[in-house]
């Protein structure tokens, strides 16, 4: 839409005219932005705290060129959009993902910032229209509220996709709507064009987002699978593409022309006020009464999931197994040193974890947001372009250790009474008659599946001095829980023993074979692990 379509055009020096190229390449931008940040984190294993930093000088010094320039000069302006949609989408996911920041209270914070900035921008300036970007002062207040409008679009956009499980491309048609119905208003019903402006460049963010995460997931995640370097290299070839257009028609150049405003705008202010208010409220009551809609479905979720035992909606006891098996199988398929196989699984693994999210975040927040941190690590690990062996057992071994501590059962917090009255039940009951050989041990072999990745994680090492001290942990933990767990269920304890029994001659041997011992723990972990679910 055209920001300022019955009034003399102002002098514009640095920001370009709006026209449908302006929204094309913001929404390039905004998505190539979403996919090169996870390509550096993952594929090139920077890490999300690396490739903060990296961006974040890179952006800084576009950003002082930008201010150095005296025009609009096409390739600098928009190439310093792409990296401060970088650099605004990694402030949120280190809020979220690095310090546990709930996307409610970002979202909360970075709506005030951004609220704070367009009003002392107005006070100072008496206007908010990119039209009037022609002063130092005014330039300034232009990029703070352009990094905020990302770090915001990121966090509602997350918000609403991930943790309210509204997915990418509900969330992406949403968006698509709203902008459709801010550009009808505009057009048809005089919605002033500066409000609608902004509130649709506050939009693009989630839209870019979407559009940038279905086009590089994986097919098992919903996407098309091309992968964040094609849908990257895809993206800026066409950001080039426009900016060569821009660059030599100029078609986005405002020219160098300032006329002062129409008596008539001074008359629309109130009018302009009591549509900001309006459009406002909308927002809140629509995004509020979405929030809360969508929160109530999950928690309905979760109550007929776990109506039949009560302790599993306080924690996410008992609900991690199939992540624990997923890694172990990942671990498994990197010891032997088959990655196509393991990246194959750091999909599934990503799937499931970003569709289990809004249920299990709702459950426990802080703990969903410490194993995904782990997960975080573990995917870029085995992504990496040129995995190492060593750092992804390394992550998983992590990931495992804080999956597995996570998970303790439901059965192991559940009281005294419960319990007794469970295992007192009649044999001929049509409970038991129906309950598998392995539910009788589910979440008893937490500890010994614990001992056996830390175990794994010191053969990795070649530290076998620790490995054999933490074989001696394991016989010792396994012979005093045998007359128990052997009493639920005589012929799974015997296949598991027989595991062991491997794990410690192998471990035990005067000089260990790394590979053996891999191969022993790696199947007695398997084992363990279905037991255990």
């Amino acid at each position: 839409m055209s920001e300022q379509p019955n009034k003399p055009k102002i002098l514009l020096s640095k920001v370009p005219e709006v026209t449908i190229y302006f929204w094309i390449i913001k929404v390039l931008c905004t998505t190539v932005g979403e996919t090169f940040a996870d390509f550096l984190n993952f594929n090139l294993g920077f890490g999300l705290t690396n490739t903060t930093i990296i961006m974040g000088v890179v952006f800084f010094i576009l950003l002082f060129l930008q201010f150095r320039t005296t025009k609009y000069v096409p390739a600098i302006y928009w190439l310093t959009v792409v990296l401060i949609s970088v650099f605004g989408t990694l402030v949120t996911d280190n809020l979220t993902d690095g310090i546990g920041v709930p996307l409610e209270k970002s979202t909360t914070v970075f709506s005030i910032l951004l609220g704070l900035t367009f009003l002392v921008w107005y006070l100072s300036e008496k206007t908010l229209s990119i039209h009037s970007i022609y002063t130092r002062k005014r330039e300034v207040y232009y990029w703070l509220t352009v990094l905020f409008t990302f770090a915001l679009g990121t966090a509602v956009g997350d918000l609403y996709s991930e943790q309210l499980g509204l997915g990418y491309f509900n969330t992406g048609l949403t968006v698509v709507i709203i902008i459709a119905i801010m550009y009808l208003a505009w057009k048809w019903l005089r919605l002033d064009a500066v409000l609608a402006f902004w509130v649709v460049y506050i939009l693009t963010r989630p839209l870019g987002a979407s559009l940038g995460d279905y086009l590089s997931q994986t097919k098992v995640n919903g996407g098309l699978g091309l992968g964040t370097t094609i849908t990257s290299v895809i993206f800026l070839a066409a950001i080039l593409a426009v900016i060569i257009f821009l660059a030599v028609t100029k078609i986005d150049t405002v020219p160098n022309s300032r006329t002062a405003e129409s008596e008539h705008v001074k008359e629309r202010k109130r009018n302009v006020l009591i549509q900001t208010v309006s459009v406002l409220c909308v927002f809140l009551a629509v995004g509020i009464g979405g929030y809360v809609q969508l929160s109530n479905n999950i928690a309905s979720q979760i109550d007929s999931s776990g109506s039949s035992s009560t302790s599993n909606l306080a924690s996410l006891a008992g609900q991690l197994t199939d992540f624990v098996n997923i890694e172990n199988d990942m671990s498994k398929a990197v010891n032997a040193k088959d990655f196509a196989a393991a990246k194959k699984g750091a999909d599934i693994l990503e799937h499931k974890w970003d569709t289990s999210e809004p249920k299990l975040r709702k459950i426990d927040g802080s703990t969903w947001t410490q194993i995904d941190g782990t997960i975080d690590v573990v995917l870029a690990a085995v992504r990496n372009g040129k995995p190492d062996a060593n750092q992804c057992n390394n992550a998983l071994q992590e990931s495992l250790k804080v999956l597995n501590e996570a998970n303790k059962t439901a059965a192991s917090q559940a009281p005294a009474s419960s319990q007794s009255e469970t295992s007192q039940a009649p044999a001929s009951s049509p409970e038991a008659g129906t309950a598998t050989p392995h539910a009788k041990l589910a979440g008893r072999l937490t500890d010994f599946v614990n001992i056996e990745n830390e175990m794994l994680n010191a053969v990795n090492t070649k530290d076998f001095a620790a490995a054999k001290k933490g074989a001696d942990n394991l016989e010792h933990q396994w012979d005093n829980s045998e007359p128990k767990l052997r009493k639920i269920d005589g012929s799974t304890w015997t296949k598991i023993d027989g595991t062991i029994d491997v794990v410690l001659a192998n471990v035990r041997k005067g000089k260990p074979i790394a590979s053996q011992c891999i191969t022993a723990l790696n199947d007695s972990l398997n084992i363990m692990s279905v037991v255990n679910q």
